[in-house]
């Protein structure tokens, strides 16, 4: 048991790698004869436990990562000064569409029966979540998609809430600040995000973008992740979505004690994956990189 044994320094609580039934056998070889019952018996008198993993463990920080929520404060501060509009935004976990299980409890007599597994044959679809928080106005809204999670799809629903909501709540804006991860579809090393950011929403509406990516494994930090996605998972908890009209119903209906108001929208409209930008489309951006960080924050103006 020596060198299958690891153990917790501060509580003393030891545990095995082998199971009960792989120990009794073992000792079988050797003429004891006992169950696996017996065995796990005492090994609890040993001070052995059957343990889970805890993620408790974190990735080191980068040298850099203080030095650029510095920067998001500041540069958030500045937009604020200036009466300039700021987002959030992010892709919830994708969602199978369909009588199944969901994380949570709800108030019933009796249980809600869903399908035994999670196949996606079974489903109507998937939906993905795609949302867009304005810390201004403490109102978001979700655009449902139905395709795959692209740059592409992430900016045609930055262009919408802009048209939609944007420029009405900022007459006079001509300069927006986003904040977002630094990994998905609008990741700071994605081409395709940046490109499309020039095409749709700078030079169509002639917008002054200005991107700051929180650092790998920072996003809980994305305002949009506490202030509104987790009260929408708080809001369906437990409840299957069995149907596109229950995932808007469930979105749309979040609300908070602060005055949070949430839009839904449902996209059929298809984003294929694996669609390039060329070498000749990235040179023809016009991207100014900060000093600070100039992977992580940039601007992109009209041209």
């Amino acid at each position: 048991m020596a060198d299958d044994t690891a153990g917790d320094p501060v509580t003393g609580v030891k545990w095995t790698r082998r199971t009960t039934t792989k120990i009794a056998d073992a000792l079988g070889e050797h003429g004891i004869d006992v169950c696996p019952n017996t065995v796990a018996k005492l090994l609890k008198g040993l001070g052995y436990a059957l343990r889970v993993n805890h993620k408790k463990l974190t990735r080191r920080p980068s040298p850099d990562r203080d030095e650029q929520f510095a920067y998001i404060a500041a540069t958030r501060e500045r937009f604020t000064t200036a009466g300039l509009p700021i987002i959030s935004i992010d892709t919830k976990h994708r969602e199978l569409v369909g009588d199944f299980a969901h994380k949570g409890t709800t108030w019933r007599q009796t249980p809600r029966l869903v399908n035994d597994h999670d196949f996606p044959s079974d489903a109507i679809g998937v939906a993905i979540p795609y949302g867009i928080y304005d810390l201004h106005a403490n109102r978001g809204s979700v655009f449902v998609g139905t395709s795959h999670d692209t740059a592409h799809f992430a900016v045609a629903n930055i262009t919408k809430w802009w048209v939609w909501h944007g420029r009405h709540r900022y007459p006079d804006a001509t300069e927006l600040l986003i904040l977002a991860d630094s990994g998905g579809s609008n990741g700071n090393r994605t081409r395709a995000w940046k490109h499309q950011l020039q095409q749709r929403l700078c030079d169509t509406h002639c917008l002054i973008v200005t991107v700051c990516h929180y650092p790998t494994s920072a996003s809980k930090w994305n305002p949009i992740e506490h202030r509104m996605f987790r009260e929408i998972s708080k809001n369906w908890a437990g409840e299957p979505l069995d149907s596109y009209e229950t995932v808007l119903n469930y979105i749309q209906t979040t609300t908070t004690t602060t005055g949070l108001k949430v839009n839904a929208y449902l996209t059929h409209t298809d984003y294929p994956i694996g669609v390039e930008t060329s070498d000749d489309a990235m040179d023809a951006l016009n991207l100014h990189r900060h000093e600070t960080q100039p992977t992580r924050n940039y601007t992109l103006s009209p041209r």
